[in-house]
């Protein structure tokens, strides 16, 4: 079976890269794509201890750069790969961008906005979980047990 470059995998495995970056530089290790007509048009990874700014999500700036790609805010034919749940405040920015489809792959108990509920986001919005999971987790893991 060949994995096609247009698949939610191999989108959420470029989200993984951006994780792995984030894990080199000391960040915790999650990672954002945004794709529009199978093509990546934004990349990032968690910033906030380099930028000392908690917004500095991965998911905040992929937002930012796919806007910017676009020229508009609003990301209505768009898909946001990333590789943990998004927290309150990411699934609050992706409600008023009007996402068009959410994909992540861990989910986070303590922050993810599914504690809060799928009202978060915006009502128009897909949202498929779980996809490349162990991947997610096995590198979560790994930067949380250098820390302790």
């Amino acid at each position: 079976m060949a994995l096609s470059i247009f698949s939610d995998e191999h989108f959420m495995g470029e989200a993984l890269k951006q994780a792995q970056i984030a894990f080199e530089e000391d960040e915790v290790p999650v990672g954002a794509v945004i794709v529009a007509e199978n093509r990546i048009i934004a990349r990032a990874h968690n910033q906030t201890e380099r930028l000392n700014d908690v917004t500095a999500h991965a998911e905040m700036l992929a937002l930012t750069s796919a806007a910017n790609y676009l020229g508009g805010k609003y990301l209505h034919e768009c898909t946001m790969y990333v590789t943990l749940e998004p927290c309150v405040m990411c699934a609050g920015a992706q409600y008023w961008a009007q996402l068009g489809k959410l994909v992540f792959a861990a989910s986070d108990e303590k922050r993810g906005f599914s504690m809060v509920g799928k009202k978060l986001l915006h009502p128009r919005t897909e949202v498929v979980s779980g996809l490349l999971k162990s991947e997610s987790e096995a590198l979560l893991k790994q930067f949380f047990s250098k820390l302790r």
